[in-house]
Formats: structure tokens, C-alpha cells, sequence
């Protein structure tokens, strides 16, 4: 028997988190909402989602199933959800007597889902449960206790985002508010691939680049681990695939399910690695111009590897092989040239409507995110986000 000699060494000590989550990935599986609610002991949820959700199969499966059952259906969450929106969701929920949360559709949803449950159990103002960065290296994460209330997450999109413990919700002044508690995990995922055909092909795509950019930060975050390398070398190779399936035949059921398993990976990888750099970037972009996350990540992807090459080689050059393509930084960076371009997403900020005056409050922005605190190599200044922005212009 011959042994892999190409394998990293392991570090002096890490540390992998498992969140309490069940995962149900058939056909179908949105129709057995009712009994799984039941399951979990909850009797009144309160049901999240965006609005051009509310007319998808996933949607619709999810209300046929709970009919004549006790729920509240909170007002729909948009793209970059608030802090307005959370304390009034979460102000509702405790008046209506709701014990338990679920979110279909996109991060958005999932994200509200999470710190409604958070603020619910906490108290006080959502703003105070924030992760606080200060650069160039100071984290401050506050300690949550409070029992959370269940969340079951039926993803609609390819971003990982139901698993994550995670989540980002914008301000009065539009930046965004991270915040981080196992306890938010989704106690369930129900991913129905073929109740996502109806999710254009364009939105899958776009959304799964951000989940390919969970696993590429993960391979060279301060918080990765051996674990979590394994999860995300196996979620780029699906992703490599599953992708330019999902663009070539948008009603390939086949193909939705293995894009929903690649970024359910992705999402493992971000609840333990956390991103870095770009996803700092990607915020800071949504935060300023309200861009669709998918998309901004879509275009900084190849950048911000670029960025981190030297101080990263060895896993980016892992990252390229599982991508099948070569075994150093530059062939990474190509190869996602290359998948941006099977998979018809945006290639340039200009493109997704970011106008040239927001770059420099962009890159203002991403100073003050807890990303660049993971990143391998440090980020001296604005200015050096600025070169990036304007290379993605």
C-alpha cells in the first residue's frame, strides 16, 4: 500500500466546532416541514424569506405543508436585511408566542432567522451583541449564553449560509453588524433540490461563488484547521462541477443537488475557518451600494486570492489542484477566471451597479471588518483595498 506524502503537517493544537445539525438532502424532503416542526417541539414558527421567494416551489411546498397549522409569516426580508427589521421581527415573535424560526430562501433569510433567535434570547439591543474588530488585529466577541429558540433552514440559494452559526445584518448607518454563536446553528436543513429548479440558474451561480470563496478563505484562514481543509477541498471539487451543470441545464435535478451539497460543505467550512479579506470586501461593497452578495463575490474572488498569494502558497496551491487546475496561486486564480466565465457570472464591480464614487468609502468600510483580523497576510491600509477595488472596476 503506498501512503499520500503530499499531505500538510498537522498544527502544534486546533480547535473544530460541530454544530447540532441535521441535514435531509431529497426530493421532496420540503413536504415533510409539518411533521419535522413537529418533531422539534415547535408549535407556532415564525416563517422567514425574501419576496420573490414567496412564489417559488420551495416557498409554496413549505405553506402547503404547515396549512392549518399555527404560524406567523413575517413581512419579507430583503437583500441586506436590518437591524430595524430584527427588533421588529423579534418584538412581534416573543407577542405572538413563536417558538421556533424557519427560513427558506437565501442567506438574507437565514441571517434574520438567526438574529431574531439571537436577540430574542439575549435582550437588550442587537448592536450590543456584535463581534468587534479593531484594526489591525484586536477581536472582541461577546460571550452568548441565553438558550436559542430552534431554526429549521430550507436554502434556496448556493451560499452555505443555513448551516453557518454566523450572520451579518446592517446598521442605521449601513454598515454591517457581524455577530457569532454556535447556538444559532440550524437545528435542521431541508434541501429539496427539486423544488429549487425554479431558482434562476443565474442566482445559483452567482450564490455559489460565494460559497467556493467560504472554502478558498477557510484553506488559509487564521482559524483553519486540518477538518475543515478536508471539508473544503471536497466542496471546491463538487463546486468545480456541480457549477457549469447548473449553468449548461438549469433543470438538471441532479446537478441542483450536488451545487445545494457543495455549498452545505461550504458553510461547514465557514462556521470553523470564518473568511478573511474578501469576504471583508464583499460586506463592505453591500454595505455601501446594497450589491446582491452572490454577486459581489462573484468579481473579488480572483482578486483577493491574488492579494493573498505569497502569503498563502501552499494551501492555494492545494485550492488549484482541487480545482484540477495545476498546483500553484497563479493557476488557482486562473481557474476562476475560467469557472466565471463557463458559468456566465459578473466579472466587474461596474457591472453589478457599483458606481466608481463608492470605492474609496468601500474600502473604508472593509478596514473596520473582523475579516481582515483572519487574513494571512495583513492589510496595511485603504489604499491597498483601493488597488483592489480599482483592478475589479
Amino acid at each position: 500500500m503506498t501512503a499520500m506524502t503530499n499531505l500538510p503537517a498537522l498544527p502544534a493544537g486546533f480547535q473544530h466546532r460541530s454544530p447540532a445539525t441535521r441535514l435531509v438532502l431529497r426530493e421532496g424532503a420540503v413536504a415533510s416541514l409539518c411533521d419535522e416542526l413537529a418533531a422539534l417541539g415547535i408549535a407556532r414558527p415564525m416563517l422567514l424569506s425574501g419576496a420573490r421567494t414567496r412564489t417559488s416551489d420551495l416557498f409554496v411546498g413549505a405553506m402547503q405543508s404547515i396549512e392549518g397549522t399555527s404560524f406567523v409569516l413575517a413581512e419579507p426580508v430583503p437583500a441586506h436585511s436590518s437591524v430595524r427589521l430584527v427588533e421588529q421581527l423579534a418584538a412581534r415573535a416573543c407577542a405572538e408566542g413563536v417558538d421556533g424560526l424557519v427560513a427558506i430562501g437565501g442567506g438574507s433569510a437565514s441571517d434574520t432567522a438567526k438574529a431574531v433567535a439571537l436577540l430574542m434570547a439575549e435582550g437588550g439591543r442587537l448592536a450590543d451583541h456584535a463581534v468587534r474588530f479593531t484594526p489591525p488585529a484586536t477581536l472582541v466577541a461577546p460571550r452568548l449564553v441565553a438558550p436559542k429558540l430552534p431554526i429549521v433552514a430550507i436554502p434556496g440559494t448556493a451560499s452555505g449560509a443555513e448551516v453557518t452559526v454566523s450572520l451579518g445584518v446592517r446598521d442605521e448607518d449601513g454598515a454591517k453588524l457581524l455577530f457569532s454563536d454556535i447556538q444559532l446553528a440550524a437545528r435542521l436543513v431541508l434541501i429539496d433540490p427539486r423544488a429549487n429548479l425554479g431558482v434562476p440558474a443565474a442566482l445559483m451561480c452567482a450564490t455559489g461563488m460565494n460559497g467556493l470563496a467560504h472554502c478558498i478563505e477557510g484553506l488559509y484562514s487564521r482559524e483553519r484547521s486540518p477538518l475543515t481543509e478536508t471539508i473544503a477541498l471536497e466542496a471546491m471539487a463538487r463546486f468545480a462541477t456541480a457549477l457549469p451543470a447548473v449553468h449548461r441545464d438549469p433543470q438538471d435535478v441532479a446537478a441542483r443537488a450536488a451545487l445545494l451539497y457543495a455549498a452545505h460543505l461550504s458553510g461547514l467550512v465557514l462556521v470553523n475557518a470564518r473568511t478573511c479579506l474578501h469576504h471583508a470586501i464583499c460586506h463592505a461593497i453591500g454595505s455601501v451600494t446594497g450589491v446582491g452578495h452572490g454577486d459581489a463575490n462573484a468579481v473579488m474572488l480572483p482578486h483577493a486570492v491574488a492579494f493573498n498569494a505569497n502569503a498563502a502558497a501552499p494551501a492555494l496551491a492545494r485550492a488549484a489542484a482541487a480545482l484540477g487546475a495545476g498546483h500553484d496561486a497563479a493557476s488557482l486564480v486562473g481557474a476562476i477566471r475560467s469557472l466565471q466565465a463557463s458559468i456566465g457570472v459578473p466579472t466587474r464591480l461596474r457591472d453589478i451597479g457599483v458606481p466608481d464614487g463608492a470605492l474609496e468609502r468601500i474600502a473604508a468600510k472593509t478596514m473596520r471588518e473582523r475579516g481582515l483580523y483572519y487574513n494571512p497576510r495583513q492589510v496595511a491600509d485603504a489604499a491597498e483595498v483601493r488597488a483592489l477595488l480599482d483592478a475589479a472596476y
